[in-house]
């Protein structure tokens, strides 16, 4: 007879935890939710050390990769759409990092009120030194999964993100 090891992790504890105290709550979306969350903040704070080195939050990179990846200049609302941040939040973030010497504005030449925002030298630099390592905590993360399995998370993850938000799709 063959035994087979079953490893409890922390989510099956606190479901447990649960099950005791209330125990008519169906916690099995936590096997999904505050995995899910879990696994969002276990890389968040692997990020954080990379980010804190060179003096950047995580919104900031956020908005830095947004500019990298669009290949031009963005008016400040392109970007809140971009990140999801509203408005206030972008202004803050681009006076900052335009102090910084990360980003710099222009007025638009068509329409003298609006700004565009492109990343200096300095900021396009910064992504392209820690966006990869971003990934590379992902990668590492789901080192244990199979090519077909990561695809299939994804696809699985982007049905779930759908229904959640669906201005994305």
């Amino acid at each position: 007879m063959t035994s087979i090891l079953v490893t409890v992790d922390y989510i099956q504890r606190v479901r447990a935890q649960w099950a005791e105290r209330l125990p008519g709550v169906d916690t099995s979306p936590a096997e999904v939710g505050a995995r899910t969350r879990r696994i969002a903040a276990l890389l968040e704070a692997e990020l954080a050390d990379d980010l804190a080195a060179r003096d950047v939050t995580r919104a900031e990179l956020d908005l830095l990769t947004a500019l990298r990846r669009s290949g031009r200049p963005l008016r400040a609302g392109e970007i809140t759409t971009m990140t999801g941040s509203p408005g206030a939040s972008i202004t803050k973030r681009l006076d900052r990092l335009e102090r910084a010497g990360l980003v710099e504005r222009a007025v638009h030449e068509r329409d003298k009120r609006g700004v565009l925002v492109a990343l200096t030298a300095a900021g396009e630099a910064l992504v392209d030194e820690l966006f990869p390592r971003q990934i590379e905590h992902e990668r590492a993360a789901l080192a244990d999964l199979s090519q077909d399995e990561r695809a299939e998370l994804g696809r699985l993850l982007a049905v779930v993100l759908r229904r959640l938000d669906p201005r994305d799709y």
